[in-house]
């Protein structure tokens, strides 16, 4: 399965904060906020993955993540010329998706949970159809909201509802077949111009090939698109590392563990770290003090 990361995007609700860098290059406390998708990526099992940004910014993303090897991951670049919807991905990244499967997430998009690589994993891991994954909500108005029967299957999908059928929303994380690019490329922009993630949901739906993975009591679903969200995942993540004693989207970790780079090569990448509580922190994983193997 193949990777993206769709982190373009003008980032005009978080201006001035993001007038001269990429939203998804702003600090989620001690990490680039694009760590944290990447992170979930790399914990579904999946190293080849593609970022796709603007072309201002897709430099930058370069410069910090370069090709990916100190993660024991291969990273390419693309560019989206003009923010046309989160479905324009999969034509951007037809060539890069090739025959395979592919998971996409956003790049201001963050999770957490106990469980969820397990979910991830068998997201990954499936053959047909597609997954997404459902989070309840105070302002379903916002959101693509899912409609569920008595039985708790998914019956319906509406891009941003005047009345919404259900507080569910789905997250910016999905998992499809490798006919998602077909389906994209055949898709008609909508009312706003923009090809939808949504439609491309209804599609699989209507097929009776979604699965709509709630994410439940203890998961956090967090999308940093505004000034008080930022401060919030900041928070966040600081409370969950500060009692919990392990990190959230550590990719030298996630590597290390996964056994993807070598001691030595994680030896290296702590070397510029090495004065601040992640270095010291990667230290620790390295000198074995954590004994699980983040199989939560």
């Amino acid at each position: 399965m193949k990777g993206i990361i769709l982190a373009g995007g003008s980032g005009t609700r978080l201006y001035p904060l993001t007038m001269v860098t990429s939203k998804q290059l702003l600090p989620i406390y001690d990490k680039p906020m694009i760590y944290y998708p990447l992170s979930v990526l790399m914990n579904a099992g999946i190293r080849d993955i593609l970022i796709i940004s603007t072309p201002d910014d897709t430099p930058r993303f370069e410069a910090l993540l370069k090709d990916g090897s100190q993660f024991g991951i291969q990273l390419s670049y693309a560019v989206q010329p003009s923010p046309d919807g989160l479905a324009q991905a999969f034509i951007i990244g037809a060539e890069f998706i090739g025959d395979d499967s592919v998971a996409m997430i956003l790049g201001d998009n963050i999770f957490a949970g106990h469980g969820l690589n397990n979910r991830l994993l068998n997201a990954a891991n499936k053959k047909d159809g597609a997954t997404v994954f459902g989070y309840y909500v105070d302002d379903p108005e916002r959101f693509g909201i899912v409609e569920f029967d008595s039985d708790g299957k998914a019956v319906s999908i509406e891009e941003k509802p005047q009345h919404p059928k259900s507080n569910y929303c789905v997250t910016g994380l999905y998992f499809y077949d490798n006919k998602v690019v077909e389906y994209a490329k055949n898709l008609k922009p909508s009312a706003r111009g923009e090809l939808e993630i949504t439609d491309l949901n209804r599609i699989y739906l209507e097929k009776g090939k979604l699965d709509v993975e709630l994410l439940g009591q203890g998961f956090t679903w967090l999308d940093t698109g505004t000034h008080e969200s930022l401060v919030d995942a900041t928070n966040f993540v600081r409370t969950m590392e500060t009692h919990q004693h392990r990190k959230i989207a550590c990719l030298e970790e996630i590597a290390y563990l996964n056994h993807w780079i070598t001691k030595d090569q994680l030896m290296k990448s702590i070397e510029p770290l090495k004065k601040n509580q992640y270095g010291q922190y990667l230290m620790d994983v390295l000198a074995g003090k954590y004994i699980d193997k983040l199989n939560g």
